[in-house]
């Protein structure tokens, strides 16, 4: 007799956000314009929740990538960023392996949670979600995690909490400090949008079930 298929699996957090599980995102790129200029580096939070139930940033995951062939580099943006795109260190991959060094914990994350898709949480966030989806387009990457437009932006969120727009000063009024020395790094500006996001998020009252 063959098994029952296995019912899915409603989650606090599959519940929370209606079956969506929000990752927060940063890119670091070669300028602002996604079919031109390259996608440089890219972070992911998967968020988690603690054992009273609130909303926390998971573990990062993170990639430096190699300028795909044939997109531009606005000097002005690696003054911005700081990225030394020759540093011996910087062990950058191809754009079709970073994502998915990027995309395999974040599948992880949306299964443990019983999730249907991963949403992406940025500041300005569809600027972030352009980059990455010109650079799915370009590989052909099959197992992208996110939905392809809908975002988390905490601009908004920022603006409606703290009155407040811009990522440094919105973290300062969530009461984090803010390094300006680490900022324009994908993981570093991750992180602090994800400990925004979750604390205005903690703060709002929970959904009923």
């Amino acid at each position: 007799m063959e098994n029952a298929p296995e019912t899915a699996r409603i989650t606090p957090m599959a519940h929370r956000f209606r079956g969506y599980l929000p990752v927060v995102v940063d890119v670091e790129t070669g300028g602002f314009d996604w079919n031109r200029h390259a996608l440089l580096e890219l972070a992911a939070v998967p968020l988690d929740l603690d054992e009273n139930g609130l909303l926390v940033p998971g573990t990062t995951s993170s990639v430096h990538l190699h300028p795909a062939p044939g997109l531009e580099i606005d000097p002005k943006s690696l003054e911005v960023t700081g990225i030394d795109l020759d540093h011996p260190f910087r062990f950058a991959k191809h754009e079709k392996d970073g994502l998915d060094h990027v995309f395999a914990p974040v599948r992880a994350a949306v299964k443990k949670h019983g999730c249907q898709r991963a949403i992406l949480v940025g500041h300005n966030a569809h600027f972030d979600l352009n980059f990455l989806n010109a650079a799915v387009a370009r590989v052909g990457h099959k197992r992208n995690p996110f939905h392809p437009f809908s975002v988390f932006d905490t601009v908004t969120l920022a603006g409606v909490a703290y009155g407040q727009t811009v990522l440094a000063r919105a973290v300062a009024a969530a009461g984090f400090d803010w390094n300006a020395e680490d900022a324009h790094s994908a993981v570093y500006d991750a992180e602090q949008t994800a400990r925004l996001f979750c604390t205005i998020a903690n703060a709002w009252p929970r959904p009923l079930a």
